[in-house]
């Protein structure tokens, strides 16, 4: 079968969603799910995919097999020792949920068999690879989603709507957290560094309501945490930004703490402003308020539906509020930041 008929049969596969019974019934049919990496991420989005009734998930693939194996054992799938393995599973679509440093040859493997991919951040260490297959996805033309849950939040798009046509003026933003225990972290060639790995969550909810940014400075204390072995990253960054309209922006983002203290950003616009953190959002316009929950979960069960939705249905692609062209703009904001503190200079950004 040539790679053109691999992408047709795939697609065939992704689109169909229902067939009709011998009485004239229509039966859903479930999506078929692959998952490359078996860690936390996987474990998360293999929870949520269980609950939906039109979703199978039929094999698993990590370089840890005994982790594979136990994670394939919670969801009733397959263990598969390669990636080529898990495609003779014949997925519809793939999860990748690997270390930063692990992208590249998963996903142009995946985008040979032309198949869906659900790729979780951060996309690469740097530009190089997501640059590379950023170019790949718009050839293959497939449906792709990133994991950037808090665009799914009803209290986000709330937040969008108020803030919609009205100048924004500043942005301040905060990400005050701590190591993860993966021991790659604290390296630069393995994790990208705390704004990669971590803040680029933020970044991409700051570019959802405020726009693209122009222009970057970036500082950092030159200081790894404590108590990482051969860390080479910095504890604490402090940046400013500029924005196409004009608006400025102030980030303060430090890995140094025990655990998660502060995550979100403060708008402030034109008769209104938003708050927004993991825990809620505060809406002002004037002098009236309103308060909306922010729950995670919710948000990440919207963004694994609404990929599910767009595998089964082509019109419902529109769904999908961050996909692999959206994601690769805020992960090259996040990685001009951390060239900047690294350059001690300022950096202009394309936009288009």
């Amino acid at each position: 079968m040539s790679q053109q008929e691999v992408r047709v049969a795939g697609s065939v596969r992704a689109a169909t969603a229902a067939r009709v019974t011998e009485g004239g019934q229509v039966a859903v049919t479930r999506c078929r799910i692959g998952l490359v990496g078996a860690g936390r991420a996987a474990a998360r989005h293999a929870s949520t995919l269980a609950r939906f009734h039109d979703v199978s998930i039929v094999g698993v693939t990590d370089c840890d097999l005994a982790a594979a194996a136990r994670l394939a054992a919670d969801c009733d799938a397959t263990v598969a020792p390669t990636v080529g393995a898990l495609l003779a599973l014949r997925p519809d679509a793939v999860f990748v949920c690997v270390p930063p440093f692990a992208h590249g040859p998963i996903e142009e493997e995946l985008l040979d068999a032309g198949l869906p991919i659900f790729v979780e951040t951060p996309l690469g260490v740097d530009r190089e690879v997501p640059d590379l297959l950023a170019r790949r996805v718009a050839s293959a033309g497939v449906v792709t989603a990133v994991g950037h849950h808090w665009r799914y939040s009803a209290a986000v798009r709330r937040a969008g709507a108020v803030l919609a046509g009205r100048p924004i003026r500043l942005v301040t933003g905060s990400w005050l957290d701590s190591v993860d225990t993966a021991g790659w972290w604290g390296r630069r060639d393995r994790s990208g560094g705390p704004i990669v790995e971590q803040v680029v969550h933020l970044l991409d909810l700051l570019r959802a309501l405020a726009g693209e940014v122009v222009e970057v400075y970036a500082a950092g204390d030159g200081t790894p945490p404590p108590g990482v072995a051969d860390a080479d990253i910095d504890g604490v960054t402090a940046a400013t930004l500029r924005f196409a309209s004009g608006a400025v922006a102030t980030l303060a983002t430090t890995c140094r703490f025990t655990g998660r203290r502060r995550a979100g950003l403060e708008i402030f616009a034109d008769g209104a402003s938003v708050t927004i953190t993991e825990d809620g959002c505060e809406i002002r316009v004037g002098d009236r308020s309103e308060w909306h929950a922010v729950d995670a979960e919710t948000s990440y069960r919207a963004a694994d539906r609404a990929f599910v939705d767009a595998i089964r249905r082509p019109e419902a692609r529109v769904g999908v509020l961050a996909d692999y062209a959206q994601a690769v703009r805020t992960h090259r904001l996040a990685c001009a930041l951390t060239r900047s503190a690294a350059e001690g200079r300022a950096l202009r950004l394309r936009t288009d």
